[in-house]
């Protein structure tokens, strides 16, 4: 299991922070207010992250079927996770969540089901995630790949695409890949320094296009790769989010 290390910030305390949580450390408010203060959207822009992540597993079980999710980066469960938005349309959807932090697998344990799993392992071990995943899922079924405010934690060094290559390959045709993004698109250079700087943990904001690039080879789902806040509803200024997001089907 990683090791519980308070003093340094973790992206899913963190997260729970902007959320209004309370699982979460002083370090991990510390950096919040931090990244607060440089971009002001950003309580705006996880709550919208949330709504996205109803949004898309609505839309996956509803319209298209999927009655499987890899939810990778899954951050501490709150209300409307993905299993429970799965499982309230079908109640026999399967649901593996991965995360690397142990708060997050001591929340966990009170999900674990036959049907609901935790991974305690990092998006850079793909192979260590889909074994793991295989004892819940069943990969000759569609499964939606859940990549959600996860992949602009993964610098250029660590092999993004790549990284994200390896799920997909080992994804059966008709998955989905589900994708949100934040972006230095509408924001000042300087900022953009700031809030991927080492004292916040490494990351990287990536442009439109460059979010679209992990969707390569798939087919791309309308309204397409667009602000956050676009994806199939009507949300707030895409400025004030600063993210991207689609969704995308393996042929």
């Amino acid at each position: 299991m990683s090791a519980f290390d308070t003093s340094v910030p973790h992206p899913a305390r963190r997260y729970d922070y902007w959320l209004g949580g309370k699982d979460n450390f002083a370090a991990d408010r510390e950096s919040g207010d931090a990244i607060a203060a440089q971009f002001p959207g950003i309580r705006t822009a996880v709550v919208e992250n949330r709504r996205f992540l109803r949004r898309a597993v609505t839309f996956l079980a509803e319209s298209e079927g999927v009655r499987q999710f890899l939810d990778v980066g899954t951050g501490l469960p709150t209300a409307g996770n993905t299993h429970e938005v799965a499982q309230h349309i079908a109640p026999e959807a399967r649901v593996v969540y991965v995360d690397n932090d142990p708060l997050v697998l001591a929340h966990a344990r009170a999900l674990l089901t036959g049907a609901t799993s935790y991974v305690d392992a990092d998006l850079r071990d793909p192979a260590t995630i889909l074994a793991e995943a295989r004892k819940t899922l069943d990969f000759d079924r569609p499964i939606a790949l859940m990549l959600l405010a996860v992949l602009h934690f993964i610098t250029d060094d660590d092999n993004p695409y790549g990284l994200v290559r390896s799920f997909v390959e080992a994804l059966p045709p008709g998955s989905y890949v589900a994708v949100s993004h934040a972006s230095g698109d509408w924001l000042p250079p300087e900022v953009v320094a700031s809030i991927t700087s080492g004292r916040h943990g490494a990351g990287r904001l990536r442009s439109q296009a460059e979010v679209a690039k992990f969707f390569d080879g798939l087919d791309v789902l309308p309204p397409g790769v667009v602000p956050l806040p676009q994806w199939r509803d009507e949300g707030p200024d895409a400025a004030e989010v600063s993210m991207y997001a689609g969704i995308a089907r393996r042929p």
